[in-house]
């Protein structure tokens, strides 16, 4: 899809996509004469279309009260009626741009980028034949303010490259795991970093035994697919000292080693790297939008799988930061994989915060469905500056507790930790393991195992399959831009 902010006339367009309020009268008069009827109202999740004498489609997609527009709201609109122009087979249409109360122009453009291009992803690189239809229509968003065309514009170039990170996180995860295992993520991110504009350093397995990472190692050394330490920098603040750490779990397939997995749980387990792909999407749009910012991303990639010498239940292994950890379940590797990434990332990094990104407890679904990323953190400022900008980007989170008393679950009798807490609490208690190897650096912790993975569309500007969550609110938090004015 090219989107372009151009004023353009309808002779020239085989059809437009028309935003309507339920409760403000349209300047145009169809479009109050089908509001009259029971067909089309307005309201939020409507979607109407009708074609002109020249054989112009119009589609009407339903906004609500103007009062109370929200941006989910407007995406919900704009990617409907992409998905109808699509189905009607248009190739060259407008958006009307529309008068918001809530919505400053950015964020309009914002809503309408991401709706429209993430409506229409589709994973079908390995379909042949008719299976594989391409639909790349020329979209203009129509009628925008003209002393704002130009501003717009830039904001609709650094926006697209925002969704190309959400778009590279999805193909990430939902390329097979014969395809995307340790190695080839790592080549896939020297590729992107000499593209975008990051830096790249990779580890291979006798490094990372050189550097102590026992855990992450023991997770590893069961498969045949050696495991790979990826390190991604985009450092353009000069002026200061403050790091940013993003920690994503690589997990390119878990069979949940001698803790076996049921075969009915396993076929999606190429979605164990949703972590991975997330901060590596957020480090290609921060890269490319050039974003003021020193951003350190670290990947810990390996496949758990089973072997003669893969670790076992009861085992009692090492850690890069000196801990040591009673191995109770091989399907908790997650963790084990993260806490010697996070102790590299503030040891040898020197980061100034951590959030870290992963596909950690089938709890998490249980707890919080399909829609909300759990997060466990040490910090309340940290926390807050998450949902306020998870506000923007429409992505939903919420804070589990971290008391002592959960903390005391992983404490184990043979050794200094034990990586599964019990059956209780269990999206806590394997955020608090992490937790144990923070070092009182500002953290978060965000669960993402019901949030990165849908087996039906969660809305409708996503698909079955990878998600690309939370890219967008990574992005956000590391950008720090101040609210535009309405």
């Amino acid at each position: 899809m090219n989107i372009t902010i151009q004023n353009k006339e309808l002779k020239d367009l085989q059809g437009m996509i028309i935003p309507v309020y339920e409760d403000k009268t349209h300047t145009c008069e169809k479009v109050e004469a089908i509001k009259a009827g029971e067909l089309f109202k307005g309201k939020v999740g409507e979607c109407f279309y009708f074609t002109t004498e020249e054989m112009k489609y119009m589609i009407l997609v339903g906004l609500g009260k103007y009062e109370e527009l929200k941006s989910e709201a407007f995406k919900t609109a704009i990617a409907k009626g992409a998905k109808k122009a699509k189905e009607l087979k248009l190739t060259e249409y407008g958006i009307k741009f529309i008068d918001a109360a809530h919505m400053c122009p950015g964020g309009r453009v914002r809503a309408i980028v991401q709706a429209a291009r993430l409506a229409l992803y589709n994973f079908d690189k390995y379909k042949t034949g008719e299976d594989k239809k391409t639909y790349t229509p020329n979209v203009y968003v129509l009628d925008a303010p003209t002393e704002k065309i130009e501003k717009m514009n830039g904001k609709l170039s650094e926006i697209n490259n925002i969704v190309d990170g959400i778009i590279e996180a999805r193909d990430l995860v939902n390329e097979p795991a014969n395809v995307i295992y340790p190695e080839t993520l790592a080549n896939r991110v020297v590729e992107l970093g000499q593209r975008d504009g990051f830096e790249v350093e990779i580890f291979d397995e006798n490094q990372i035994q050189e550097m102590g990472m026992k855990a992450f190692y023991e997770v590893a050394k069961g498969s045949a697919r050696a495991p790979r330490f990826i390190v991604m920098r985009h450092m353009n603040a000069p002026e200061t000292e403050e790091i940013f750490g993003l920690v994503g779990k690589g997990l390119t397939f878990d069979t949940g080693g001698y803790s076996l997995k049921p075969s009915g749980s396993m076929d999606t387990m190429k979605s164990d790297m949703a972590g991975a792909a997330a901060v590596i999407g957020t480090m290609s749009a921060l890269a490319k939008n050039k974003v003021k910012a020193n951003v350190i991303a670290v990947i810990a990639a390996c496949e758990n799988a089973i072997s003669g010498i893969s670790y076992k239940p009861g085992d009692i292994i090492g850690s890069m930061a000196g801990k040591t950890i009673e191995v109770l379940n091989t399907d908790a590797e997650g963790r084990l994989t993260l806490v010697d990434a996070v102790t590299y990332i503030i040891e040898k990094e020197k980061v100034s915060k951590v959030v870290d990104i992963a596909t950690l407890t089938g709890a998490a679904l249980v707890a919080l469905g399909t829609t909300t990323t759990a997060v466990v953190s040490n910090n309340d400022e940290f926390y807050n500056d998450l949902i306020a900008k998870a506000e923007r980007t429409g992505e939903k989170f919420w804070r589990l507790p971290d008391f002592d008393d959960y903390k005391k679950l992983i404490k184990s009798d043979i050794a200094d930790l034990k990586n599964i807490g019990g059956r209780n609490a269990g999206t806590i208690t394997a955020g608090l393991f992490i937790g144990e190897f923070v070092q009182d650096k500002p953290w978060l912790h965000l669960d993402i195992a019901g949030t990165s993975w849908a087996e039906t569309a969660l809305n409708e500007y996503s698909v079955k399959g990878a998600t690309g969550v939370p890219v967008s609110t990574l992005y956000a938090l590391i950008e720090q831009r101040k609210p535009c004015k309405h």
